[in-house]
């Protein structure tokens, strides 16, 4: 990955203490995957930032070498790389991803 990549991944990650890399944007996810993060996400009701990785190729592969992660969705909180969707709906699940998001407002 190049510098400028990481950079930029960096800089969007200091901008917004919950950051979602997905395909599409909120409004309109490009997969179902991205769907059910967004889902998720806004179920909390906690505000996101995110980035359509199908805009720019490459913050879609680096963002997969930044994380040692395959796949896409990935969300990001506090800089810190959670999981994907299904790593979500487990933590949403069980109560975890709430308590970490709710401890952002504190």
């Amino acid at each position: 990955m190049s510098e400028d990549v990481k950079a930029r991944i960096e800089e969007l990650l200091d901008k917004h203490p919950v950051m979602l890399f997905m395909k599409g944007t909120p409004q309109f996810p490009q997969c179902g995957f991205s769907a059910r993060a967004v889902g998720i996400l806004n179920e909390i009701g906690v505000p996101f930032g995110s980035f359509n990785v199908l805009e720019d190729e490459g913050i879609r592969q680096g963002i997969k070498e930044y994380a040692n992660w395959p796949t896409i969705p990935q969300l990001y909180i506090r800089k810190k790389f959670y999981g994907g969707s299904d790593i979500m709906m487990e933590m949403y699940e069980n109560g975890e991803l709430q308590k970490l998001l709710a401890e952002l407002a504190d």
